[in-house]
This record gives C-alpha cells, sequence and structure tokens, in this order.
C-alpha cells in the first residue's frame, strides 16, 4: 500500500527527502513496503537455519579476566560461567549468530540481545555474556546481516542493499531460532522472553526492531539515541564549533566547570558567540565540550557524505550563492584549494585475511599546504582515482593519512605520479548545514524546544532551507512517517545528559512520539531514565574519569527491571522528570523530584561549590547522596579530592541506606586549580562487591590553592 505523503522514502538508506509530488504521482512511485515480522510467522529471506558449532565451554579466560574471579565473583553467590556456545547462521545469506546459554539451573526463561550496526562480528563482549549469564538469561548476537548491511553512506545510498535486513530482519531471525533451540537444549516446550537493546546508531535498529515486528521479542531497551531530522546535522554543528572557537576553548570550558562563571559569552566576537549560541541551542551540552575537544568531529566521517550523495548541489551553492555565508564568517578566509603530485604510496597493514584492501595506507605528497586542514578531503584529478574523493587524517610533513569515512577502495585507487587535490570546501560548507535542513514546523520530526531557536517569530525558517527532514541515516527508522514510536512491546530508553553524538533532546522527543501512539497505554509501556554526568561511551582515559561516569550499571539494572516489567508485572521506577528548554534537558535538583534509578550527589566544600585555599589549609568536603523512591541504597562512595580521576580513597557508609551523608577533610601540597569529586554507587540490593547494575554519579567542586 502506497502512503499518500510528501515524503519519498529511498530503499537503500531508509532517508527521506522532500519532493513536490500530488497525490496522482505519489501512487506511480513504486515505494517499498518493509515486511513486518511476526513472532510465528516466516520471513522468507531466512528458512534454512544452521548450527556449526555446539560445545559446552568452561569459565572462558576472556570473561574470568574482566570479572576478576576464578570460581566465583567476590560478593556474589556461585553463577554460571560455564555456558553452551551455539554458532550459526542461515543458509543463502550472510548472517550469523552466536547463542551463549546458561546451565538449566541458571537458567529463568529469557534472552538478551544486544546489536549495532557495525557489528560485523557475531561473537559477544565477554561483559554482555557474563551479566547476561547472571541474570538468568542466554546471550545472543548477530553480525546484523554480514555483507547485507550498509555499513558506510555509499554502500547505503547504492541502491544494492535492502536496509531491513540489517535493522531488524537479521536479529529477528535469530531471536525466533534461538527458541527452537532453547527448547531442545533445556528439554521442555516454553517460549522465552525475549529482550533487544542498543546503543548510538544500534538504538536506531532498537526502535526500528520495536516498530516492525510484534511477538519476536517482547521488551527493548534503545540507550544514547539519535534523532532522525538532526543526523548528521548534530555533528556538524559541533564541528563548527569546533573549528570557530578553537583558540576560546580554555575560557569556555572553565565558564562550565564547576564554581565557573556560567557565562563565557563576553570574551567570544560576534562569529564565536553565534558558534557556542548555535551549538548550544541545536542541544550541544555545555559541560560536555571538555570531552570533544580530543575527540574532534567523531562519527562524522560515517555520516558527512549524506549531504553529498542526497544533496549534490549543496556545497556549490554555499559558496556561490547568497543566504550560507554570514558576513562574519572566517570561512572564505580559512578555505584551502591546493594541487599536489603523489609522490609514494605507504602501504598499510592488510584489512583482514579475506580482504584485498589495506587499512591505514599514506600517501606521500609534493606538497601539503600551511593552515587549516581539520577534516579536508583529497580529491582524484587524474589516474584510476580520478573524480574521488577521501577524507584526510594525519598529517606528518608531507605525508598524509586518511581518517574515519574513507573507503579503503577509493584510498588505494591513487597511486604514485597522480594529480589530487587537498580541498577543505566541503568540510567548511557541511559545518553549518544544520541552519539549512530544519524539519517541517508540526511535522512527525519537528521538536519546537530546538528547532524553533532556528525559526524566526512566525514560525518561518532563519536561513534559507534545503531538505526538509532527515537528510541520511544508514541505519535510520523505517516507515518512518506511520510508525514513528509505535512500538510492540514495553520499552526502557536510557539517555546521558552530558552526550556531545546522541544530543540529549533527541530521547524526549522519542518519547513524545511513544505518547502520541500509545495514547492510554503509554504509562503500563514505557520510561525514559536520564543518567547525569555521563556521556555517550564509557569512559576511557583520566580527563574523563574526572568528569563522567559509566552508565553500564544503569543499563544492567534496566534490562533485568524490564525483564521484571514483562514477566511480573513489577513497575519500573518512574521516568526522569525532565524538561527541555531551547535545545537543553533540564533536571529537577532533588532525587525525590527527579525520579528514574540514577543517586543524585551534593557536593560541598566549605559549604559552597568552589573554595579558595592556602597550601597546606584543610577544606571540609561534605557530600549529601540520595537515591530515587524505591531504587535501592547507596551501596558505595569514593572519593578523588586530587581530582586526578583516581577514586581509590573509599568513604565511610554508617550504614547502607536511600539517603546519606559523607565527609572528608583534605589540604593541598602545591598550588593550582583541582576539581575534587565524589563518586557514589547505588545498587537495588545494596551490594558493593557486584560487577553489574552498579548505578553511578558524582558531585564535582573547584578549590584553588594559592
Amino acid at each position: 500500500m502506497i502512503r499518500r505523503r510528501a515524503f519519498l522514502l529511498n530503499v537503500a538508506s531508509a532517508t527521506t527527502i522532500a519532493v513536490s509530488l500530488n497525490p496522482a504521482e505519489l501512487l506511480a512511485i513504486n515505494i517499498p513496503v518493509f515486511p513486518f515480522i511476526t513472532g510465528d510467522g516466516d520471513d522468507p529471506h531466512y528458512r534454512e537455519p544452521y548450527i556449526d558449532v555446539e560445545e559446552w565451554r568452561d569459565a572462558p579466560e576472556e570473561i574470568r579476566s574482566i570479572l576478576g574471579y576464578t570460581t566465583q565473583i567476590a560478593g556474589e553467590p556461585p553463577f554460571a560461567v560455564r555456558h553452551l556456545f551455539v554458532h550459526g547462521g542461515f543458509k543463502g545469506t550472510d548472517t550469523k549468530f552466536t547463542f551463549y546459554f546458561p546451565e538449566a539451573e541458571r537458567y529463568e526463561g529469557r534472552f538478551y540481545q544486544v546489536t549495532h550496526q557495525l557489528l560485523a562480528d557475531e561473537r559477544a563482549t565477554p561483559y554482555n555474556v557474563a551479566m547476561t549469564l547472571a541474570s538468568g538469561g542466554y546471550c545472543i548476537q548477530t553480525n546484523q546481516g554480514g555483507s547485507e548491511i550498509g555499513r558506510t553512506a555509499e554502500a547505503a545510498a547504492s541502491g544494492k542493499l535492502d536496509p531491513s535486513i540489517g535493522n531488524y530482519r537479521a536479529n529477528a531471525a535469530a531471536a525466533k531460532f534461538s527458541r527452537v533451540v532453547a527448547q531442545r537444549i533445556y528439554s521442555r516446550k516454553h517460549r522465552p522472553f525475549g529482550y533487544l537493546y542498543g546503543g548510538s546508531g544500534g538504538a536506531y535498529q532498537v526502535m526500528d526492531s520495536a516498530q516492525n515486528t510484534s511477538g519476536v521479542w517482547d521488551g527493548f531497551m534503545p540507550y544514547v539515541m539519535g534523532d532522525l531530522a538532526a543526523n548528521p546535522s548534530q555533528f556538524f554543528v559541533r564541528a563548527h564549533a569546533l573549528r570557530v572557537l578553537k583558540d576560546k576553548w580554555p575560557v569556555i570550558i572553565d565558564a562550565y566547570e564547576p564554581g565557573g562563571s556560567g557565562d563565557p559569552y563576553p570574551l567570544l566576537n560576534a562569529e564565536e558567540k553565534v558558534a557556542l549560541e548555535e551549538a548550544t541551542l541545536y542541544g550541544f551540552p555545555p559541560r560536555a565540550w571538555f570531552n570533544y575537544l580530543p575527540k574532534g568531529t567523531g562519527p562524522m566521517g560515517y555520516v558527512a557524505a549524506f549531504v553529498r550523495l542526497h544533496d549534490p548541489d549543496f556545497i556549490d551553492d554555499f559558496w556561490t550563492k547568497p543566504g550560507y555565508i554570514a558576513p562574519s564568517s572566517s570561512a572564505p578566509n580559512t578555505r584551502i584549494k591546493t594541487t599536489a603530485k603523489v609522490v609514494r604510496v605507504i602501504p598499510g597493514a592488510p584489512a583482514g585475511p579475506r580482504s584485498r584492501f589495506r587499512v591505514g595506507t599514506k600517501l606521500e605528497l609534493s606538497i601539503v599546504p600551511t593552515g587549516d586542514l581539520t577534516s579536508a578531503d583529497l580529491f582524484g584529478l587524474t589516474g584510476r582515482g580520478a573524480g574521488t574523493s577521501a577524507p584526510l587524517g594525519t598529517i606528518e610533513g608531507n605525508i598524509v593519512s586518511f581518517r574515519l569515512g574513507a573507503l579503503n577502495e577509493i584510498v588505494e585507487s591513487f597511486k604514485e605520479g597522480d594529480t589530487v587535490r587537498i580541498d577543505n570546501s566541503e568540510y567548511l560548507a557541511i559545518q553549518t548545514y544544520y541552519r539549512h535542513g530544519l524539519p517541517e514546523r508540526g511535522s512527525t520530526f519537528d521538536f519546537a524546544p530546538t528547532y524553533d531557536s532556528f525559526r524566526n517569530a512566525d514560525g518561518s525558517p532563519k536561513y534559507v532551507q534545503r531538505i526538509r527532514g532527515p537528510v541520511g541515516m544508514r541505519s535510520g527508522s523505517l516507515n518512518i512517517e506511520a510508525k514513528q514510536g509505535k512500538i510492540n512491546g514495553k520499552m526502557v530508553v536510557v539517555q546521558s545528559m552530558m552526550d556531545g553524538d546522541a544530543l540529549p533532546w533527541m530521547a524526549s522527543w522519542y518519547q513524545g512520539k511513544v505518547r502520541e501512539q500509545l495514547g492510554s497505554a503509554f504509562a503500563d509501556s514505557f520510561r525514559i531514565w536520564y543518567t547525569d554526568n555521563a556521556q555517550h561511551s564509557s569512559t576511557s582515559d583520566q580527563t574523563q574519569l574526572t568528569h563522567v561516569v559509566n552508565y553500564q550499571g544503569v543499563l544492567d539494572q534496566a534490562l533485568r527491571d524490564l525483564s521484571n516489567w514483562v514477566e511480573n508485572d513489577i513497575s519500573p521506577a518512574d521516568s526522569t522528570d525532565h524538561k527541555v528548554v531551547k535545545g537543553q534537558v533540564e533536571l529537577p535538583a532533588t532525587a525525590a523530584a527527579r525520579k528514574g534509578i540514577q543517586p543524585v550527589v551534593d557536593l560541598k566544600v566549605n559549604g559552597g561549590n568552589r573554595a579558595e585555599l592556602a597550601i597546606g589549609q584543610s577544606a571540609t568536603f561534605t557530600a549529601e547522596i540520595t537515591m530515587p523512591p524505591g531504587t535501592g541504597p547507596v551501596a558505595a562512595v569514593e572519593w578523588d579530592l586530587e581530582g586526578t580521576g583516581d577514586y581509590s580513597t573509599p568513604g565511610e557508609l554508617t550504614a547502607k541506606a536511600p539517603e546519606t551523608t559523607v565527609s572528608a577533610t583534605h589540604s593541598y601540597t602545591k598550588p593550582g586549580t583541582y576539581f575534587a569529586a565524589i563518586r557514589a554507587t547505588g545498587h537495588r540490593q545494596g551490594d558493593a562487591e557486584t560487577h553489574f547494575a552498579r548505578v553511578q554519579n558524582l558531585g564535582r567542586v573547584r578549590v584553588v590553592v594559592v
């Protein structure tokens, strides 16, 4: 059935492109109907499952090492690390799966299945296996369809791939077959409950699965989710700010740190003020900038090509037509277009045993221009690479490498003697694409608290508009208009407050879509939990450890609460109360008002959020820690009074209770600015030793020692 709407659905990339067609013209277009998969129906693409490995494995070394134990986890009853490893696939496809089954006495009749569009390996991580086994379930992971899923913008837009395969059908086929295997293994007829979860691009897959299947999974947990209309613009607004504000970041970051002014704008020029203001209005969390300077443009390399693919005239229009370059813009003076020769090709390492490509290939060029070459592109002018381009990475002298998003087949097409051009025109142009692709006001993808900042009082856009709505999402939602938010099962969404990749407001937008679709059933089907002081991924360095906590414990508890909700009708904690104001998510100050499942930490130094001390002078640190109602006690606290990311000093808990106050004194031996911190861990059963479901938050204060 063809839906009458003013959007044309691109089969390969599952994106929408604004078109002007009347109903008769729409009916003449062969818009695909993506299959709706049911738990008891057949998918003709997946008719012949096979198993090529089935064996019991004892305590895999990788699981033992990550958990740090030999026979049982400290503080937990013995649990079955021993599991049945089952590997297989589906004939006639490139889809493969792995199942990890616990011993019968540990099995409680459920499975957890993780998804992400970049998971090319069907083997699950040791943590996911161990957590699932400890939760009474078996673990599932697929390769998302293997070669049948588009993992680059170019592949997704090629028209050769069916996006429904990687978005939900490969995972659904594995989930359904796992139930057949589970019945055989446990020698009883039963239907295991199933739960699908995934973050970032995987969150889109979870949403697709919830909207395009029924009876395959019972519950869903998308986390750090993005928004279709804002992708890839969420990365462009960040790239623009990173470029324009490159000399002002120290003062900006300091303003948003505890005890800072909170207002860096008086120190910025006109262009800088607009760049920071628009990034904030678009939803980038100001507290998160500290983490995105070293990360740069991040995943932008994966999605930037969608502009070129779906709006090919934009780059030329940006540089030649009015309405794109502001009078105060530094873009024209930053533009670089330099022609060079390839002097030498430096081959990289083999991409894999069956690949004809190499990873990490570099080129030595006859000349590399000076100036800001961040995210510039190398264009082929002659030879086999003529007419192609690849994004540049690091540059050492005249030797250039290639960054995230570069295609191996293009990189390896450049040969010695070829003429190439180093050009940052596209990178400079797409940085402000977020201004020119707003969704239609009042449409499915509109979110007034964010997009109205880029509109005039009468609702008209402030800037010239190009494509309205989603430009591109490689793993984007299918059947976009009709099903956005129409979930079939229960769902818990987990979103991070300091996420610069999937902006915090995006989960609130989806909450509104689900509420619209489910009506009176919404309260018994959906929860959203915000994790304060958490970013897009787990912490990976000392700087991050001083600012944020891992949200893995929230995911663990959310999966367990989701299972209890589905299987025992026990409602999980209330959704996090929040509001979105001009692109920014705001949370209540107290745990009782905020709700969700994360502890709230209020840390003070000498009674405030900032203290000035002399060398050797003691300061008193006091932290009030409160758990939301019904989420268990505070299980542990750890101090990092030097602000180094080292939380090895435990705090004293007189009792494990939902509310506690802890204090410490400390003096400093050297002058400087310190950001002292305390990390608090809540656990439903108050277990301070377990590796799973540790829900954390932190508090920070500034100490200036003179």
